[in-house]
């Protein structure tokens, strides 16, 4: 394309939009473009000494643009977005592999990347800027793909990065606190993440999760809604059978029947991710099998199981309260055992839930080391110092050095144990003092086996 909003992407002859980001402004970077080659510049104000045109909004300039350039040869693959607090991951990758087990031509886009086939490419939001997510909808295109699954953040849909584009599913997985240093409130979080059920096409179809507290929000009476969930009268509706260190065993019933099911996914939080993928393949009339059922498994990150003896330990992203409560719930279930936690919080993020994650975790596990996630620009000692606020609990220890806490986890191991290592599963990196640095947290934990 020979549009573009990264002055360090610009070629000879490229037009240039200077767009407003949370982080930089398009507009400081328009001597670069210039320099770089740009033959048109787009921005909301200034005189430049190349061919421009002022508009009073880059963003919507933008948008126009690859609707009437690009948007026809996209439109016929089948768009599904998911979005929630937690599950999105998980949801998107597992109906990607269903998809791939039916032999259909798919791809995701998501917080651990793009991939067809195989992973393609790292991507550096879980929803990339909307033109940069037209390039990867033209790849899929050229590939053949039929089906495109996206994982939207309410950062993307705050920002307009998929403003444009028309969704055959939207799927709702639930509402917890996360990123309320920007959102503020949940009211505004929710009203961000409600966006995406405007953008359904004629015939879409919204799947909620019928169980969670926000639902309503996301019930609009303009879709055709599809509810999930354990709640009497969900259009899919779950009844868990069992649920071990091995696997789940849940039915579910639907307008066409009930099937019963095993997976190896582990917990109830995991079983309404699965839920809402056979629900859209129940919709889709794709025929699937119970062992096709049985063969979905998690993506990198998420509760990644890994045997020590007699003892396992789960590497998860679980980074907000209602996910380390799930995953830490879920982990008692499984053993009688003693569970030891990792866990650290993100700089320059939400701090107002770091004691709520240090209190959930003191409270669920028999020990819990406090470690650095990904500090970025904080002092990690000032994010201890948030999250042992107001504990009460003494069942802990803090230990900076995020190798050095996780050498400790694997060394507390006795027999029947479990322990936990959350917040970055699949994230390959640290970030400390605003620099990026390599660190992955199964690979430290191989180390020590």
């Amino acid at each position: 394309m020979k549009i573009k909003t990264d002055s360090r992407k610009i070629q000879k002859g490229d037009i240039f939009v200077a767009i407003r980001g949370f982080t930089y402004d398009g507009h400081d970077f328009i001597k670069e473009a210039i320099e770089r080659g740009a033959s048109k510049i787009v921005a909301s104000k200034g005189m430049y000494s190349i061919p421009f045109e002022i508009v009073s909004d880059t963003r919507k300039y933008l948008k126009e643009y690859l609707e009437n350039n690009y948007y026809s040869d996209i439109k016929n693959m089948k768009f599904i977005g998911v979005t929630g607090t937690n599950g999105k991951t998980t949801t998107a990758f597992l109906l990607y592999e269903a998809l791939r087990l039916l032999d259909k031509k798919v791809a995701y886009i998501g917080t651990i990347g793009f991939y067809i086939d195989d992973k393609i490419e790292e991507l550096s939001n879980t929803t990339p800027d909307l033109l940069d997510l037209y390039a990867l909808l033209l790849h899929c295109k050229d590939k053949k793909c039929e089906y495109v699954i996206m994982e939207v953040s309410s950062h993307a849909l705050s920002f307009g990065r998929v403003d444009g584009l028309l969704f055959d599913y939207a799927i709702y997985t639930n509402l917890t606190q996360d990123h309320l240093d920007y959102h503020k409130t949940m009211e505004n979080y929710a009203g961000a993440k409600e966006k995406l059920f405007y953008k359904l096409k004629e015939n879409g179809k919204a799947i909620i999760n019928n169980d969670d507290f926000y639902k309503d929000k996301f019930l609009k009476k303009q879709n055709q809604n599809i509810t999930y969930g354990f709640q009497n009268g969900s259009d899919y509706q779950i009844e868990l059978i069992k649920s071990d260190a091995l696997e789940s065993i849940f039915s579910l019933s639907h307008f066409h029947g009930k099937n019963v099911y095993k997976t190896q996914l582990l917990g109830e939080y995991n079983i309404y991710n699965l839920v809402s993928v056979l629900s859209v393949l129940i919709e889709e009339k794709l025929y699937f099998t119970a062992e096709i059922v049985e063969n979905l498994s998690p993506p990198v990150g998420r509760m990644e199981k890994i045997r020590y003896n007699n003892n396992a330990i789960l590497i998860d992203y679980a980074h907000t309260p209602d996910a380390v409560e799930k995953v830490l719930k879920c982990s008692s279930s499984l053993t009688d055992g003693n569970i030891y936690t990792i866990i650290g919080c993100g700089g320059d993020r939400d701090r107002t839930k770091r004691p709520i994650m240090a209190s959930i975790a003191t409270t669920y596990s028999d020990f819990v080391i406090f470690t650095s996630d990904n500090p970025r620009s904080e002092d990690p000692e000032s994010i201890f110092q948030d999250m042992k606020e107001g504990l009460c609990a003494t069942n802990y220890e803090w230990i900076v050095d995020r190798e050095k806490a996780i050498c400790k986890g694997v060394k507390m191991l006795t027999q029947n144990d479990i322990l936990l290592v959350l917040g970055k599963g699949h994230e390959h990196y640290q970030l400390i003092h605003g620099k990026k640095k390599h660190f992955d947290d199964k690979e430290i934990v191989m180390k020590y086996l």
